[in-house]
């Protein structure tokens, strides 16, 4: 008797020893980093994070509104996340380690997952203000996004380009999206510039409220910038008041990830996607410009094996 209550008890541990890691397993937390509210990358996000727990077995998820791409990539260095949305010079300039760009040491981490939908430099102005193109911005008062964001790294990098600087300009906010246009609704700044998808929400909410002025940024500005940069055109009727369409330039982003995350849940984030980019352009048009064609495009830092292994598996690597 003693021997079977013996035999039964080593079972039990026996068996408590070979499922706890896979309990342990099951349960693959997916923490996806965004931005603001009112952008493109918090909606995508979202999107994102529900199909995720829907596709992926054992997935749990969850969204966190951010400052955006630089603190996106500071925050996988760490491991406090495993997805995040990022401007593609803020992640080459992660990559290198620049610290004017918010990044203190290389952040050598980080592992690509796929080129996504391009930002488009949006600058919008009250019309009341008289601004019509970016020479127009002298001495008048502008929001060029938080304080070392991706935005805000767009916005230095196309005023160099211009030849001009911050102290051209009346006054300089560094503010997000929503806040930017709460002051411009208020008469309280002139324009402000968003680094975002067409018809980001902040954007739309303005030019429902007022009247603005899209404002031109020039083709040479492209030119003088190179890759990640192109010239762009913000399609006429994008925003309510908008008649013409509007030279600007773009950046592509880039979906990231981090070393620790495991091969198969990079995998696994890669497919689904990509099979399920409907699903995804629901959540906001912007997504209707991810393809698997483009997603390798640009990628300034080295591919997760999982992403790998996907791209490999669909043909897109050899």
């Amino acid at each position: 008797m003693i021997n079977l209550k013996s035999a039964l008890r080593g079972c039990l541990v026996a068996s408590a020893l070979v499922t706890v890691p896979f309990t342990v397993q099951a349960d693959e937390f997916i923490n996806v980093l965004t931005g603001g509210t009112s952008g493109v990358y918090y909606p995508l996000g979202a999107g994102l994070a529900n199909i995720y727990g829907e596709k992926i077995p054992g997935a749990r998820t969850s969204v966190q509104s951010t400052k955006a791409s630089v603190e996106n990539l500071n925050l996988l260095q760490d491991g406090r996340g495993e997805l995040a949305f990022a401007l593609g010079d803020s992640v080459a300039m992660a990559w290198e380690g620049n610290p004017d760009a918010g990044f203190t040491h290389k952040l050598d981490k980080l592992r690509g997952i796929a080129a996504i939908y391009p930002n488009y430099i949006q600058v919008v102005a009250s019309k009341d203000s008289g601004i019509t193109d970016f020479a127009g911005l002298k001495d008048k008062s502008l929001s060029v996004g938080a304080p070392a964001s991706g935005t805000e790294l767009n916005a230095r990098a196309i005023f160099g380009a211009e030849g001009i600087s911050y102290d051209d300009l009346g006054k300089v906010e560094y503010l997000p999206f929503a806040e930017s246009v709460e002051l411009i609704k208020n008469r309280q700044l002139d324009a402000t510039l968003q680094s975002a998808g067409l018809g980001v929400a902040s954007i739309r909410d303005l030019a429902s409220s007022l009247p603005i002025n899209v404002v031109s940024i020039p083709g040479d500005v492209a030119t003088k910038l190179g890759a990640p940069y192109v010239a762009a055109t913000i399609p006429a009727g994008t925003y309510d008041g908008q008649t013409e369409d509007v030279p600007t330039v773009a950046v592509s982003n880039f979906l990231v990830t981090h070393e620790g995350v495991s091969e198969e849940t990079a995998y696994l984030m890669t497919k689904q996607l990509f099979e399920n980019l409907e699903t995804l352009t629901a959540a906001h048009k912007a997504a209707a410009q991810i393809s698997i064609e483009n997603a390798l495009s640009g990628m300034p830092i080295p591919l997760h094996p999982g992403a790998e292994k996907y791209y490999r598996e669909v043909g897109v690597l050899k």
